[in-house]
């Protein structure tokens, strides 16, 4: 997963009030009780030592945020009365969170987000189509084509000299039609950088769109006979085929990135080789599982890079006051300073990743802990 995202949060000097927690609104009470938590979780920043500033800050966000449909939370993260980032969450956080800490608490919304990848769908159909994309970072385009030919769109069975011209006639708007939005879904692909497209709509239309998409996203195309190109019409189906295919391609980037760091040897494995990699900044993706319930403490300095296990480590870097936090916290601005990136992963997905940590570098040399070095 790539960071940047976090930069507004990861760059600038704290202490920072981080706060997650359920925002659903489809109960009709469920206003006065986002009150409730909202209230408690700021009394909790109000008591690790919050200023007031900020505190009010973020209740301008999570009391002005405008409502989604659903189930989903809300993450918003603040420093010296400023919101610098709120975030939508696709479903309401494990457990609700309000830290006031020297760096931000991100990892929550870091894991949740899990791999990204950018896509696009379009749904087909005889007159043009209908094209949603999605960036890595989450911006959504649409576009709404309207092929060139509105007529003929059926293949009439008019009968004597004159039916198999009409079918004809007809077949070629349908192409042309198709053209024109196979022409503004590659658009769209460039756009966001999209790894997979996902053709939809009726066999026909589908079949000429894809079909005349550039060769460039043949090898990206899942077509499904999901979704019809009609006002109210059930697009469940196809959201499930879309989460499928994108899954798929998360899937692949995890086992990209797994197999980058199987073929390392001996190197970047473990707590202290990781921390020792990201004061060189050595990292170019981290490997962690995800545990929530970790205590682990790391030692920081100002700089991202000035990361450690030990106060005595960095005072040796000429650090004059190191600051104890939580060790994810200070992994994160770490990989955002040095612009690497991270996978998240579950127990399962690396039964034999040492301390439930690892990173894929972007050099190893003589310095590298691991090759007979500590």
């Amino acid at each position: 997963m790539e960071l940047s995202f976090l930069g507004p949060v990861c760059t600038r000097p704290g202490p920072w009030a981080s706060v997650y927690l359920d925002a659903s609104r489809d109960t009709q009470d469920a206003r006065p009780a986002l009150d409730l938590r909202w209230r408690a979780l700021s009394e909790r920043l109000a008591q690790q030592g919050a200023d007031l500033d900020t505190i009010q800050a973020l209740d301008a966000v999570v009391r002005g945020h405008v409502p989604l449909a659903g189930d989903y939370g809300l993450a918003a993260f603040a420093s010296h009365g400023t919101v610098a980032l709120s975030e939508y969450m696709s479903a309401p956080p494990v457990r609700e969170i309000a830290t006031y800490a020297p760096l931000p608490h991100a990892m929550p919304l870091v894991a949740q987000r899990g791999a990204q990848v950018a896509w696009v769908r379009v749904l087909a159909g005889r007159t043009g189509a209908d094209v949603k994309g999605v960036s890595v970072g989450g911006v959504t385009r649409r576009a709404r084509v309207k092929g060139s030919e509105q007529f003929p769109i059926r293949r009439v069975q008019p009968g004597g000299w004159s039916q198999s011209h009409f079918q004809r006639e007809a077949r070629m708007a349908w192409k042309r039609n198709a053209g024109d939005a196979a022409a503004a879904t590659a658009e769209l692909a460039d756009r966001v950088g999209a790894e997979v497209v996902v053709v939809a709509g009726d066999n026909q239309a589908r079949s000429l769109l894809a079909g005349q998409l550039p060769e460039r996203w043949q090898d990206r195309i899942v077509q499904t006979d999901a979704g019809f190109r009609a006002d109210g019409a059930d697009l469940s189906a196809m959201d499930d085929v879309t989460v499928q295919a994108i899954a798929e391609v998360a899937d692949q980037h995890t086992q990209t990135t797994l197999d980058r760091y199987g073929v390392q040897e001996d190197v970047g494995g473990g707590f202290d080789a990781v921390v020792a990699a990201l004061q060189r900044g050595q990292v170019d993706t981290l490997l962690i599982v995800d545990d929530p319930s970790s205590t682990q403490r790391l030692w920081i300095g100002p700089e991202p890079t000035e990361i450690a296990t030990s106060a005595e480590q960095l005072t040796a870097m000429s650090v004059p006051e190191p600051q104890q936090v939580r060790a994810d916290a200070a992994l994160i601005r770490a990989l955002v300073g040095t612009d690497a990136a991270m996978t998240v992963l579950a127990p399962e997905e690396a039964p034999e990743l040492d301390d439930g940590i690892g990173a894929v570098l972007r050099y190893v040399d003589a310095g590298t802990p691991g090759r007979g070095n500590t």
